[in-house]
């Protein structure tokens, strides 16, 4: 294999490990906040903001993700 093959494949790697964290984290997050909402429905807006302020910062981990795939591809 060539070097611009290994670099594309990285880059694919690094993308496909980074969305699936970030997909599995926030179906558990959301597993979880629903699962409080439910046994406890008097504190469902305070469990719906963090359950928002933690799906956002899961995200952020495949954001991270395409930045590291996108100097994989393009820089070197």
């Amino acid at each position: 294999m060539d070097a611009e093959s290994v670099k594309v494949m990285a880059a694919a790697l690094c993308m496909a490990f980074g969305a699936a964290a970030a997909a599995i984290g926030e179906s558990w997050i959301a597993t979880k906040a629903m699962d409080g909402m439910a046994r406890n429905p008097e504190v469902s807006d305070k469990l719906f903001t963090n359950m928002i302020v933690a799906m956002a910062i899961t995200e952020s981990n495949s954001i991270y993700a395409l930045v590291i795939s996108l100097i994989i591809l393009f820089v070197s």
